[in-house]
C-alpha cells in the first residue's frame, strides 16, 4: 500500500480524528503565527552589491535612513526667473510651511545647497521626513495639504512635491486597493466556476474550504518561520495566489476521482480507496514536485524572492497534506451529502450526462483527440511549431526595472510632478547616493577626496549638479548625492553610475585608505537587481529542471516519460516568454489588455514564471501521465491509455486550468504594468499548457512513440521503485461487453468539457 493510500484510509476510518486535528492546526498556526509577528524583508539588505553595503554602513552606524522630499518651485513661462522678489517670497513660504506641519526636518533653501536650475526658473526646497523611512507614506499627507495651500497662494508659480514618502503615498493611493480587490475577486470566481464544474454547492465549497484553510494556517507557520527567512507582503500575495490554484487542484482532482468511481458502480468506502491509492498518489508527486520548483528561488539570493519561495512551499505542503488526510474524512463524513446544493439547471444538465455510458469520456476531448492520435506527426509538427513560433521572440527580451513613470504611467500629478523635476534638473528625482565610511570623516584628505568627487561627478559627465554633502561627523560617515545625468534614459543613468563606480570612486575616494564609499540609490540598486536576478538564471534553471526530471523518473520508472515531461514544460514556459516580450516590449497587442509597450520585461518577471509555471505544469502533467500509466497497467494498448487517460481527466483539469486563467487574469487587470505583465503571462501559460500541451502534443508525442514510453535502461533499474501496482485496484461490480474483468479501465464521472 503507497503512502497516499494509507494516508488516506486512516483518515477515512478516524474521520473525526482527522477532520478535528486539521482545525486545531490551523487554529494554532494561526495564534502562534500572530503571536510571533511577521518580521519583514529589509529590501536594500536583502541582496549582495553595493546598495546592500551602503544599507549596512547606515544600519550598523545607528543612522536611521529617512524618506527625501523636494518641492518644486517653477516660474510659469513668461514669468520671472529664481532671482525674483515673488519668487525668493514662494521659496521662503514653502521652507515656513512644510516646517509648520511639525513632520519634517532637515528643511534647505535652494539658495543654500545652489539647487537652482540651468535656466534659473526652477528651485528645489529639500526635506527629510522626521520617523521611520518606511512608514513615510502614512505620514506625509499634512506637508502635501501644506504645499497645495501655498501653491494657492502663489498661483503664478508652480509649487508641488515629489519624493520616496509622496510617491509611495500616491501609490498606495492610486493601487493599493487594486491587489486587495484582486485577492478578494479570487475566491468568489473559484467558487463560481466550481459551481459549473460540479452542479453541486457543496462539492465546489470543499476545494475553496480546503485551499483557504491551507492558506490561513501558511499565514501562521510563515510568520514563525520570519525570523529566520523574513517575509514581504508580495510573498504573503503570491502565496494566496499558488495556495488556492494548488489547493483547489488537489481537491478537484480527489474528489473528481471519488465520484467517479461512485459512478462507476463502487461503493463509497472502495470509491474513496481508489481515490486515495491513484489522485492521492499524484497529489503528493505533483506536491513534491511544485516545492522543488518553489525552491529554486532560493538560489537567487533576493530577500524578496527567497521569500516568496519558502512562503510558497509552505502553502504547497500544507495543501499537499490536507488534500491526502482531512480531504478523505470529510469526504467520508459526507457520503453521498457531497451532492448536496444541486443548482437548477446545472443539476439536471448533470443528471442527464450521468445517463452517459460509464466509460464515455469527455466528448469534446474524444472530438479533438481523433485527428490527433490519426495523425500522430503532423499534431506534433503543428502543435510544437505554433508553440516554437511562438517562443522565438524571447530569444529578443530585454528585461529592465520599470520607472515610475512606467510603472504608474502619466496620469498621476506626482508624475507630471516627477517629470517637470526631472526636466529641471536631470536625475534630481533619483540621485545615486554614496555613503562615505572613513575612521576620521573630517581628516584634511578624506574632506578633500569628497571634494575631489563632488568636482568630478560632475566634470566627467555623470551629473550636472548640484552635489550635495551631508556629514554625519559622530559616526564618521557621509553621504554624497549626485543627480545622474542621464535622468530617466536608463541606459543613459546606468552608464553614469558606472561612471561614478568605475572612475570617479577610483581616481578620489578610492585613494584613501580605510575609506568604503559604495554607490547607492534608485538606479544602482535597479542594476545590481538585474545582474542578481541575471546570474541566478542558470543555477535556478539547473535545479528546478534536473530536480523535476529525477522525481518524474522515480515516480515513473520511464526516462521517455521523464524527458518529455521536462521538454513540454520548457515549451510551454517559452510560449509565454515569447507572449511577454510580443505585447509588453514590443507593444503589439498590448491596448488589448489596457498596457502599454514599455519597451522592457519587468526584471524578476521571467524567473519568477519559470519557477511558477514549471511548478504548476507538473500539476497537471503528472495527474493525466498518472491516468495514462494506470490504464496501461490495467492491460490497455498505450493508444487505448492515452485516449483513456486525456478524456478522463479533460473535466478535472480543464476546470482547475479556467480558475486559474480567470484568477491570474484578475492581476492582469490592474493598473501597474508589472502586475499586468505577470497575470497575462501566466494566464496564457496556463492556458496553453492545459490545452495545447496536455490535449495535443502530450498525445501526439506519446502516440509517436508508443512503447518507448515506458523505457527505463536497465541500469536505472536499481533505482528506488516509487511506482505502486495499479492492476490491483478493485474493479467496477460490471464489467462491460467484451471487456475482462480484470482489465477494464476505471470509469469516468460525467464531465461539463
Amino acid at each position: 500500500m503507497g503512502i497516499a493510500a494509507a494516508m488516506g484510509g486512516w483518515s477515512a476510518r478516524h474521520r473525526w480524528a482527522a477532520v478535528g486535528g486539521w482545525l486545531l492546526f490551523v487554529l494554532l498556526a494561526i495564534f502562534i503565527g500572530q503571536s510571533a509577528g511577521r518580521v519583514d524583508v529589509n529590501e536594500d539588505k536583502s541582496m549582495s552589491g553595493e546598495v546592500s553595503q551602503a544599507a549596512s554602513i547606515i544600519d550598523d552606524n545607528g543612522l536611521k535612513g529617512a524618506a527625501n522630499e523636494m518641492v518644486l518651485i517653477q516660474a510659469k513661462a513668461g514669468g520671472g526667473g529664481t532671482t525674483d522678489p515673488a519668487f525668493r517670497a514662494a521659496v521662503t513660504d514653502v521652507i515656513n510651511t512644510v516646517k509648520a506641519t511639525g513632520k519634517v526636518t532637515a528643511v534647505t533653501s535652494p539658495y543654500d545647497t545652489k539647487a537652482i536650475s540651468a535656466d534659473h526658473r526652477s528651485a528645489l526646497v529639500r526635506f527629510d521626513m522626521l520617523g521611520d523611512e518606511d512608514t513615510a507614506g502614512d505620514r506625509v499627507k499634512p506637508v502635501l495639504d501644506a504645499v497645495d495651500h501655498a501653491q494657492a497662494r502663489h498661483p503664478a508659480l508652480k509649487i508641488a512635491e515629489f519624493g520616496d514618502a509622496s510617491a509611495d503615498k500616491a501609490e498606495n493611493d492610486a493601487f493599493g486597493s487594486d491587489f486587495a480587490t484582486a485577492e478578494f475577486s479570487a475566491l468568489p470566481v473559484a467558487l463560481g466556476i466550481l459551481l459549473i464544474a460540479f452542479g453541486a454547492l457543496v462539492a465546489a465549497l470543499l476545494p475553496v474550504a480546503l485551499a483557504m484553510t491551507a492558506f490561513l494556517a501558511a499565514t501562521g507557520v510563515v510568520a514563525l518561520v520570519s525570523h529566520i527567512v523574513p517575509m514581504s507582503d508580495t510573498a504573503n500575495s503570491v502565496m494566496l495566489l499558488v495556495g488556492l490554484a494548488v489547493g483547489v487542484d488537489y481537491c478537484l482532482f480527489y474528489l473528481r476521482r471519488e465520484r467517479e468511481e461512485r459512478a462507476a458502480g463502487h461503493d463509497a468506502g472502495t470509491a474513496l480507496r481508489i481515490a486515495a491509492a491513484t489522485s492521492g498518489r499524484a497529489i503528493l508527486i505533483s506536491g513534491v514536485t511544485v516545492i522543488v520548483a518553489m525552491a529554486g528561488m532560493l538560489f537567487t539570493g533576493i530577500g524578496d524572492f527567497k521569500a516568496m519561495g519558502v512562503a510558497t512551499m509552505i502553502v504547497v505542503a500544507i495543501a499537499m497534506f490536507g488534500s491526502v488526510t482531512v480531504l478523505p474524512a470529510l469526504l467520508s463524513l459526507l457520503g453521498e451529502k457531497v451532492e448536496k446544493g444541486r443548482i437548477p439547471f446545472l443539476g439536471k444538465a448533470a443528471g442527464r450526462r450521468g445517463k452517459r455510458p460509464v466509460n464515455s469520456g469527455s466528448r469534446f476531448w474524444k472530438t479533438v483527440l481523433r485527428p490527433v492520435l490519426r495523425n500522430p506527426k503532423a499534431a506534433t509538427v503543428i502543435a510544437g511549431g505554433l508553440l516554437a513560433a511562438i517562443a522565438v521572440p524571447a530569444f529578443t527580451m530585454h528585461t529592465a526595472n520599470l520607472s515610475l513613470d512606467q510603472e504608474l504611467g502619466g496620469s498621476l500629478p506626482i508624475i507630471q510632478t516627477y517629470d517637470d523635476i526631472n526636466t529641471a534638473f536631470p536625475g534630481g528625482p533619483d540621485p545615486a547616493h554614496v555613503v562615505v565610511k572613513a575612521d576620521s570623516i573630517n581628516s584634511p584628505a578624506v574632506k578633500q577626496a569628497i571634494a575631489d568627487f563632488r568636482a568630478e561627478a560632475v566634470s566627467s559627465g555623470a551629473s550636472k549638479g548640484p552635489v550635495t554633502v551631508t556629514v554625519h561627523a559622530k559616526e564618521n560617515v557621509a553621504q554624497i548625492d549626485v543627480p545622474l545625468a542621464g535622468g530617466t534614459d536608463h541606459d543613459k543613468a546606468e552608464a553614469d553610475v558606472h561612471t561614478l563606480r568605475d572612475k570617479v570612486r577610483p581616481d578620489t575616494l578610492g585613494k584613501i585608505d580605510g575609506v568604503q564609499a559604495p554607490v547607492s540609490g534608485e538606479t544602482a540598486g535597479s542594476m545590481d537587481f538585474t545582474h542578481k536576478i541575471t546570474s541566478s538564471v542558470p543555477p535556478v534553471f539547473a535545479f528546478v529542471i534536473v530536480f523535476a526530471f529525477l522525481l518524474m523518473l522515480l515516480s515513473f520508472r520511464s526516462l521517455t516519460i521523464a524527458l518529455t515531461s521536462v521538454v513540454l514544460n520548457l515549451l510551454s514556459v517559452g510560449a509565454a516568454y515569447g507572449v511577454l516580450t510580443i505585447v509588453f516590449q514590443h507593444g503589439w497587442g498590448a491596448s488589448l489588455v489596457g498596457a502599454t509597450g514599455t519597451g522592457a520585461v519587468v526584471a524578476w518577471l521571467p524567473l519568477f514564471l519559470f519557477v511558477i509555471l514549471f511548478g504548476l505544469s507538473m500539476d497537471y502533467h503528472v495527474f493525466v501521465v498518472s491516468r495514462i500509466r494506470e490504464a496501461k497497467m490495467r492491460g490497455l494498448s498505450t493508444k487505448a491509455a492515452i485516449e483513456h487517460g486525456i478524456t478522463t481527466t479533460a473535466g478535472v483539469v480543464t476546470s482547475a486550468a479556467v480558475i486559474m486563467v480567470a484568477v491570474f487574469a484578475i492581476f492582469g487587470t490592474l493598473s501597474m504594468q508589472s502586475m499586468k505583465q505577470m497575470g497575462v503571462g501566466l494566464a496564457f501559460a496556463v492556458l496553453i499548457d492545459a490545452t495545447v500541451i496536455r490535449g495535443v502534443l502530450l498525445p501526439a508525442v506519446m502516440t509517436l512513440l508508443g512503447e518507448r514510453n515506458w523505457y527505463l535502461p536497465r541500469w536505472m533499474h536499481r533505482l528506488p521503485d516509487m511506482t505502486h501496482d495499479e492492476s490491483a485496484l478493485p474493479q467496477p461490480p460490471v464489467a462491460g461487453a467484451g471487456e475482462p474483468a480484470g482489465t477494464r479501465p476505471l470509469a469516468p464521472v460525467p464531465d461539463r468539457v
